[in-house]
């Protein structure tokens, strides 16, 4: 136990550190997707969303704010498709070819030039987002990673990388939920 005053609590240290780093996000990179999600919407493309465990978690709740928040009542609306959400496809894919190609191949079914993907990886490394994010550039569609500055495959193969300067997955995830919200509330609030 801390005795008052002497020392910082746990929840005061992670708050004061996770400050730190949401300090280093580079918002210029941010407003570059959120113009990229402008085009997008505008042109009538298809946005698509990956990730895995808590950064799937990240990416459906953009699909939900994309989907409701930015579209809910307004002529412009967006279309979105997560791919982390269709748990029955993703064990098909898992079960019967294998887990690597659990985005990769939902995406072969839809994704055009024009569309946007965004992938979401603390690691960088993830074998299914980086295969996604391979088949997404060679057809021609704008691809976001939300990762880690500190590594990683992703952030070398993205378009536009948003990276937060941390290996801390708990300040990562922390971020990344920032940075989507950032995404959506410049729509929700009609800024673009």
């Amino acid at each position: 136990m801390t005795v008052q005053g002497t020392k910082k609590g746990f929840a005061r240290t992670y708050l004061d550190d996770l400050a730190e780093v949401v300090k280093k996000v580079n918002a210029e990179a941010v407003e570059k997707a959120i113009l990229c999600l402008r085009t997008a919407r505008d042109a009538g493309r298809t946005i698509y969303s990956c990730g895995n465990g808590g950064s799937a978690s990240i990416a459906s709740e953009m699909v939900v704010d994309v989907i409701k928040g930015c579209s809910y009542g307004k002529q412009k609306r967006f279309r979105m498709i997560g791919l982390s959400d269709s748990v029955a496809t993703i064990t098909a894919y898992a079960n019967d070819v294998n887990y690597e190609c659990v985005f990769v191949e939902q995406l072969k079914n839809w994704a055009e030039k024009g569309d946007v993907l965004i992938a979401i990886s603390g690691s960088g490394n993830s074998p299914n987002v980086l295969r996604a994010v391979e088949y997404a550039n060679s057809v021609g569609v704008e691809t976001i990673g939300c990762t880690t500055g500190e590594g990683g495959k992703l952030r070398e193969i993205s378009s536009l990388p948003l990276l937060v300067p941390s290996k801390h997955m708990g300040h990562l995830e922390d971020c990344f939920y920032i940075m989507t919200h950032i995404l959506c509330y410049a729509f929700i609030e009609d800024r673009y």
